[in-house]
C-alpha cells in the first residue's frame, strides 16, 4: 500500500460541513476518552451517544445486546437500510499518554480508539440528520463489548438485524500504520479469525535429582512449546496464511521439584476455516503424541472466539469508490491483518465492508492498545465523511 496521505478533490458540501461538525465532535470524543469503560458497561457512554442523538431529532433504541443502542434516520419513501457500526468499549489498560484528556478511570482506557469511531459516527450522524439526501434508512449501530466478549454477536442474537434490517453494513477502524485521513480496505478477508487454547500438562512429579523417578511435565511442555512452531511451517500449505503463539507457561512453584503439572496458554489466527480446522486437529495430535511419548498427559481446552473478518467484494470496491471520489484516491490494501474483530459476526449476516482509516500523527504513532495510544483527531473528519458518504451512495439508488 501506498504510504502517501490524500487530501479532497474538492470542496464538497458533504466534506466542508463534516469538517465544521468535527471540531464540535472532538470534543465529544476528547469527553469519551477521559471516562472509558468496560466491555457490556458502557452505561455512562450510551447515555451520553443517545442524548446527542435525540438532540438531533434521531430515533434511538437503548438496550440491545445489553448496553448496545441502535439510532435510525429515516428519509424518503424507500424501506432499504444501511448499517453504519461503531463499537463503544473501553480496555484494561492504565493509560500512560499524558494527554489532557487522558482517562480518569483507574486502569481503565481507550486504548484502541473506540472513543475516536465514536466520534465518527456522530459526526456522520449528525450531517446525515440535518441533509437527509437519501432515501431509505441509515441504522447506526453503537456496539458494546468488542474487546474479546462478542458484542456484535450479543446485539444479533437480541434481535438487530430482525428488528434493524440492512441491506448492507459498514465499519472502520483507525489504523496507526496509515497516515492520518488514509482509506484502505479490500475484498475478501481483512482481519483473523482468533482462536485461544490452553494446554494442560500432566506428569508424576518429583525430586529434581531424582528425573528418572518422574514423568517431567516441564520437559514435555518445552517439547510441546518448539514442536507447536513448527506445524504452520511443515502442516500448512505454505500458501496459507497462520499464526500461532504460546504466550505463557505457568509450572513449578520452587528449584528442586519437578512439578507434577505446566500449563501453556496462547492464540491462533487464521484466514480460512479449513485452515482453522486442519491447525486444530494438527495441534491437538501434536499435544497428545508428545506427551504420551514423554510419559505424561495432557488436555487441550480450544475456543474460537472471533471468525475472520470477510469483505463482501461489492462493498469493499463501494467503499473505495466512495473515498476516491471524496479524497482523490483510496488504498487497497495488499493482506489483512491477523488481528481480529467482532465486527465478523456482522458480516456473516449482513454483506459489507470493514475498513481502516490512518490514523499516525508525524512519522509514528503508539501502536493500538498501547498504553500510550490516544485516537489523533486528524483522522476524525476523514472517517466520518466516508461513513456519510457510504449511507448517500447506497440509498441513492432508491431515490
Amino acid at each position: 500500500m501506498s504510504p502517501s496521505k490524500p487530501s479532497p478533490t474538492s470542496h464538497s458540501p458533504l466534506l466542508t460541513r463534516i469538517s465544521e461538525l468535527a471540531l464540535d465532535m472532538r470534543e465529544v470524543r476528547r469527553d469519551l476518552h477521559r471516562h472509558p469503560e468496560l466491555a457490556y458497561n458502557e452505561q455512562r457512554t450510551a447515555s451520553v451517544v443517545a442524548k446527542l442523538l435525540r438532540e438531533w431529532g434521531i430515533e434511538v433504541h437503548e438496550g440491545i445486546g445489553k448496553t448496545g443502542l441502535v439510532g435510525v434516520i429515516a428519509a424518503g419513501n424507500s424501506d432499504r437500510a444501511i448499517g453504519l457500526r461503531a463499537d463503544m468499549d473501553a480496555l484494561p489498560i492504565q493509560e500512560t499518554s499524558g494527554a489532557p484528556h487522558a482517562s480518569a478511570n483507574a486502569g481503565v482506557a481507550h486504548s484502541c480508539g473506540h472513543d475516536g469511531h465514536m466520534a465518527m459516527l456522530l459526526c456522520a450522524a449528525r450531517y446525515l440528520s440535518e441533509t437527509r439526501r437519501f432515501n431509505g434508512r441509515v441504522h447506526l449501530l453503537f456496539q458494546p463489548a468488542e474487546e474479546g466478549l462478542a458484542g456484535a454477536r450479543a446485539m444479533i442474537e437480541d434481535g438487530l438485524f430482525r428488528r434493524f434490517p440492512c441491506a448492507e453494513v459498514y465499519a472502520l477502524h483507525n489504523w496507526p500504520i496509515l497516515p492520518a485521513g488514509t482509506i484502505a480496505t479490500r475484498a475478501g478477508p481483512i482481519m483473523g479469525a482468533s482462536d485461544r487454547f490452553t494446554i494442560t500438562v500432566r506428569g508424576a512429579g518429583g525430586h529434581a535429582a531424582q528425573p528418572h523417578l518422574a514423568s517431567d511435565s516441564v520437559l514435555c511442555a518445552a517439547q510441546i512449546v518448539t514442536g507447536a512452531h513448527t506445524l504452520i511451517p511443515r502442516r500448512i500449505d505454505p500458501t496459507a496464511t497462520a499464526v500461532l503463539s504460546i504466550t505463557r507457561i505457568q509450572g513449578g512453584s520452587t528449584f528442586n521439584v519437578l512439578p507434577d503439572q505446566v500449563q501453556l496458554s496462547g492464540t491462533v489466527r487464521t484466514f480460512d476455516p479449513a485452515v482453522q480446522d486442519k491447525l486444530e486437529a494438527t495441534l491437538r495430535e501434536w499435544v497428545e503424541l508428545t506427551a504420551k511419548a514423554a510419559g505424561c498427559t495432557a488436555s487441550v481446552e480450544y475456543r474460537r472466539i472471533y471468525p475472520a473478518t470477510v469483505n463482501d467484494p461489492a462493498c469493499a470496491q463501494h467503499a473505495l469508490d466512495a473515498a476516491s471520489a471524496l479524497f482523490g484516491q483510496a488504498l487497497r490494501a495488499e493482506s489483512p491483518a491477523a488481528t481480529a474483530e467482532d465486527f465478523a459476526f456482522m458480516l456473516q449476516q449482513v454483506p459489507g465492508a470493514y475498513i481502516w482509516v490512518g490514523s499516525r500523527k508525524g512519522d509514528a504513532s503508539p501502536s493500538l492498545h498501547h498504553p500510550a495510544f490516544d485516537f489523533n483527531d486528524e483522522a476524525l473528519p476523514a472517517g466520518a465523511a466516508l461513513l456519510a458518504s457510504l449511507a448517500e451512495r447506497r440509498l441513492a439508488n432508491s431515490m
